[in-house]
This record gives C-alpha cells, sequence and structure tokens, in this order.
C-alpha cells in the first residue's frame, strides 16, 4: 500500500474514533487500527496516535485559521482529514506541499467542495503562518 491508500485508511480509523468519542463509547486504539489495518504498519500508528495525542493542540491550530468556522462544527470525515493534514504539516517530517496535497486529495473525494477549500486554505494558512 502506497501512502495515499494509508492515509484513507488513517482517515477511516480517525472517523471511527472521534465517533466513539463523540458517543462516548470506550475503545482501544490499537484495536480500532486492527479493524482497518491487515497488517501492522509504523506509518499508520504514528499518525493515528499522534492525531489522537495532539489533539487539542491541532484543534487550537485549526481554530485559528478556520476563518469564521470552528473544527467541532465540521463533520467527523472532514475533521479526520483536517486533523491528518494538521498533524502532517506541524509534527512530521513530511514535505508541507505533500501533507497539504495529501489532505485536498482526500477531501476531493470526501468532502463537498466548500469543505475541500475550506481545508486547503486552513492548511495552506498553517503553512504560510510557520514559514514567515
Amino acid at each position: 500500500m502506497n501512502r495515499s491508500e494509508l492515509r484513507k485508511k488513517i482517515m477511516t480509523i480517525l472517523y471511527q474514533i472521534f465517533l466513539y468519542d463523540a458517543s462516548n463509547i470506550e475503545y482501544d486504539v490499537n484495536d480500532v487500527i486492527k479493524e482497518t489495518m491487515d497488517i501492522e504498519n509504523d506509518f499508520v500508528n504514528e499518525i493515528v496516535n499522534g492525531v489522537i495525542e495532539y489533539k487539542n493542540d491541532i484543534d487550537k491550530i485549526a481554530n485559528k485559521n478556520l476563518k469564521d468556522w470552528t473544527i467541532d462544527r465540521l463533520g467527523k470525515i472532514d475533521q479526520a482529514i483536517l486533523r491528518m493534514g494538521i498533524y502532517e504539516l506541524v509534527y512530521t517530517d513530511v514535505p508541507e506541499i505533500v501533507a497539504i496535497n495529501e489532505a485536498v486529495e482526500l477531501a476531493k473525494e470526501y468532502s463537498d467542495e466548500k469543505v475541500k477549500n475550506m481545508i486547503n486554505a486552513t492548511l495552506d494558512s498553517i503553512y504560510h503562518e510557520d514559514n514567515k
């Protein structure tokens, strides 16, 4: 599986976790990952656990850069895409253009045009803020 395909799996895992959180359902992160992944994958584990670990910080970054919107108003899939994009942009050594492009490609497939544009603009704003 290439990284783009793995990011789809990560999005699905994060979506499931955010649903569990919203419904106050207990879960084990590793079990949720195993439900989606046939084999263990370090990239998937790093991104999923990183997004969960830094979720509050990621949400603050998102809310600061979203225009007239907050991340909790987005759908769970959109939240997963944006949080993953922010995590890769801020906390990993993935090239910035790759992190943004991968999130936008997921949004093209799973979100509507307005949300895709919002995700793109938010990640672009974070990128430019970090590179001033």
